[in-house]
């Protein structure tokens, strides 16, 4: 396929959605179209991927779908990078103390993968920037492409200024296999959304205060039983659960040791879901709002419908975890505010 073809596929998407390509959107979309390129020459050999980063709501990951949908390339997968990690993470403990356990369990994983995407990419956690340094070695020796969005640059990856330095190898493998290309336009489309829902969770509710007639008027009635659910080896605690929908507290979801893999584990059993009892996040630790901020985020790569029930705003400016910028553009997806009753 050439380039200009698969750019003009992407305007197409576009207008099929009600947008036009911004400037920063068309910079994006053009190198993409010129990896599609590569990937499917006759002769091609080993292009750098495109690592897609800028502020939230900009079309990252719209761009890098539609390219991931359109590029006729046979041998590919897209996978959020939680759960990659968590997939990783298993099939390396199945292999606890094996030489090379990492290598065969990324072998496994990509298979003959030749065009890898990763949706979401950020690291926090010294533990797996250290884990992701060596995933991206044995990437570079099977010779995978890589397509990546982030909310951060490279250099901005394991911010924290104690872990960060341990981390530059991999950045500088980041700089070498692909392409860094910002795009940062002047608009968050989450916030300016276009026509009717797009997706499940953007058929979701933000409920404010929340009475139990707001609540009834959702077809919600609070159960009076919760319920314990096994999850990875552990416990959660649950509202209740009913056909496909479960009702979590806060507290129990993100103020108790849960995981993100805990959270794709639910989303795969559940395609709806309540949190309620959401207090402003500034009032909470930073490990709550993270987990909070974690939930939000399998529960849009699932496309999982979410009733959000606070008494208030819960993103005020001073909750201090990261990603929050993120997870304020993903909830204003959500429907209005039902009118209190």
């Amino acid at each position: 396929m050439r380039a200009r073809q698969l750019l003009d596929r992407f305007h197409d998407s576009a207008r099929q959605r009600g947008y036009v390509l911004d400037a920063a959107q068309e910079h994006a979309a053009a190198r993409l179209a010129e990896l599609g390129a590569e990937l499917t020459a006759v002769f091609g050999g080993h292009p750098r991927g495109v690592y897609l980063w800028g502020p939230v709501g900009r079309g990252k990951s719209w761009l890098a779908d539609t390219f991931f949908e359109l590029v006729p390339v046979r041998r590919k997968r897209r996978v959020h990078f939680h759960e990659f990690f968590r997939e990783l993470h298993t099939r390396i403990s199945a292999r606890l103390h094996t030489p090379g356990a990492v290598e065969e369990a990324v072998a496994e994983l990509t298979g003959d993968c030749r065009l890898l995407h990763f949706d979401e990419f950020h690291l926090h956690d010294v533990g797996d920037a250290m884990l992701v340094l060596r995933l991206l070695e044995s990437l570079r020796a099977r010779h995978v492409v890589l397509l990546v969005t982030s909310n951060y640059p490279p250099a901005g990856l394991l911010p924290n200024p104690l872990y960060h330095d341990h981390f530059r190898p991999g950045i500088a493998m980041i700089e070498a296999s692909m392409e860094v290309v910002e795009v940062a336009g002047p608009t968050d489309y989450r916030r300016t959304p276009v026509g009717a829902p797009r997706s499940v969770f953007e058929t979701g509710v933000w409920c404010s205060p929340g009475t139990d007639a707001q609540l009834a008027s959702l077809g919600l009635v609070r159960p009076e039983h919760p319920v314990v659910l096994p999850v990875n080896g552990r416990e959660i605690r649950a509202v209740g659960v009913a056909d496909g929908l479960v009702w979590f507290d806060f507290a129990d979801l993100c103020e108790r040791p849960t995981s993100t893999q805990d959270y794709l584990v639910l989303a795969q059993r559940y395609p709806s879901w309540v949190i309620s009892g959401v207090p402003p996040l500034s009032t909470r630790d930073r490990e709550a709002q993270q987990r909070f901020a974690n939930v939000v985020d399998v529960l849009v790569d699932r496309d999982v419908r979410l009733v959000l029930v606070s008494e208030g705003d819960v993103l005020t400016a001073d909750a201090r975890a990261l990603d929050l910028e993120r997870t304020a553009s993903r909830l204003a997806l959500l429907k209005a505010h039902v009118p209190a009753v």
